[in-house]
C-alpha cells in the first residue's frame, strides 16, 4: 500500500492514542484521528482530528467524502461491560449498528476495515482461544462484538480485518477511564489494598504491542480475524502480583478475591486468554515480555521499577 489515507475512530482512548503514536512513525501515511472530543486528548499524532459520533452515520458518510481514507481503524466502542448490560439497546447502536455502517461505506468507498474486538466473545469454559474458535459470550458486551464481528464479514467487504485482544493495559494523555494498571497504581498510592481475582484468566496486552499488530495488519494488508495479545496467559491476581513491586509497591497489598465478588452486576468469561500464532507467523507480531512490558509502562508513569 503505497500513501495510505488512515481514519481512526475512537482515537482519544488508550488504544487510539497508541494507534496515533505507532502511525507517526509511518512517514507515508495520512492519518486522521477522530472522537467524541471537540479537541484531541493527543497532540503528537502526525495527522488532524475531526470531532466524530460514530452514531451519526451521516456524518461518517460526509468525512469519507472529505477524507477518502484508503483504510479505517475502528476502535470507538461501548466497552464497560456494566454499562453495556445496563443499557443494551445503547450498546446495540455503538458496538452494532455503527460498526455494519462503517463496513458499508468501507465497501462502497473502497477502504480497508480493521476492526477492534475482544477476547470476551468467548465463554472462557475452553481458553486459550485460536481464532477459529466458536464464540460464545456471556454478556451484552461480549454478544454485541460478536455481532459486529458477523456484521463486517457478511457486509460484503472484501478487504477487512478483525483484531481481538484481551485486557489491554497501558497510559496516554487526560485518559477517561483507568485500565488494570493504571487503577491498580491510583489505589495502592493511595494506601489503600487492591482486590484482584485469582479465578479470571486473560493475555494482558500492552497497548503499544497492540498498536503495532494494528499497524501491521493494515501494512501487509492482510484480511480475516487476528488475535493480538500478550503471550502470558495468567490470572489477574497473579498479574497485579507481578506488577506491584515494579510499580513500587508491596505485593502484600494485593487481596485475592473472585470474579463474582467483584463484579456482581455483569458476568465474564473466567478463562479467555488468546492464542497469538497466526498473528505471530503471519504479521510477525512480537509482544514483548509482560515483565518487561510493566517495566516499561512504570517509566512512563514515572514509577520506581524493582531492581
Amino acid at each position: 500500500m503505497q500513501y495510505p489515507r488512515i481514519l481512526i475512530t475512537g482515537s482519544d482512548g488508550l488504544i487510539g492514542q497508541a494507534v496515533q503514536r505507532k502511525l507517526a512513525n509511518w512517514r507515508e501515511a495520512d492519518v486522521l484521528a477522530t472522537g467524541l472530543e471537540a479537541s484531541p486528548r493527543f497532540r503528537h499524532g502526525s495527522g488532524g482530528y475531526v470531532a466524530l459520533d460514530i452514531n451519526d452515520h451521516a456524518a461518517v458518510e460526509r468525512l469519507f467524502l472529505d477524507f477518502s481514507p484508503t483504510a479505517v481503524v475502528h476502535l470507538a466502542a461501548m466497552s464497560k461491560v456494566e454499562t453495556c448490560e445496563q443499557d443494551k439497546e445503547a450498546c446495540w447502536r455503538v458496538n452494532v449498528d455503527a460498526t455494519a455502517n462503517l463496513a458499508r461505506l468501507c465497501k462502497y468507498h473502497g477502504a480497508r476495515l480493521v476492526f477492534l474486538s475482544t477476547d470476551f466473545l468467548f465463554d472462557g469454559k475452553s481458553g486459550p482461544y485460536a481464532e477459529d474458535d466458536y464464540p460464545a459470550p456471556v454478556n451484552a458486551y461480549g454478544r454485541s462484538k460478536q455481532a459486529a464481528e458477523n456484521a463486517v464479514r457478511l457486509s460484503g467487504l472484501t478487504q477487512w480485518a478483525t483484531a481481538r485482544t484481551s485486557l489491554v493495559f497501558g497510559t496516554g494523555n487526560d485518559l477517561k477511564r483507568l485500565n488494570i494498571a493504571t487503577l491498580m497504581v491510583r489505589e495502592l498510592r493511595a494506601g489503600r489494598s487492591f482486590q484482584a481475582a485469582m479465578d479470571q484468566f486473560r493475555s494482558p496486552t500492552y497497548a503499544p504491542d497492540l498498536a503495532d499488530g494494528i499497524r501491521r495488519i493494515i501494512q501487509f494488508e492482510k484480511d480475516g480475524t487476528y488475535h493480538l495479545a500478550g503471550r502470558e496467559r495468567l490470572n489477574i491476581f497473579d498479574l497485579c502480583k507481578l506488577a506491584a513491586p515494579v510499580f513500587g509497591f508491596s505485593p502484600d497489598l494485593i487481596v485475592p478475591t473472585t470474579t463474582a465478588e467483584l463484579y456482581p452486576d455483569a458476568p465474564r468469561p473466567l478463562d479467555s486468554g488468546l492464542l497469538i500464532l497466526r498473528s505471530e507467523s503471519e504479521l510477525g507480531f512480537r509482544p514483548r515480555q509482560l515483565l518487561n512490558a510493566v517495566a516499561d509502562l512504570a517509566k512512563r508513569l514515572g514509577l520506581p521499577i524493582e531492581a
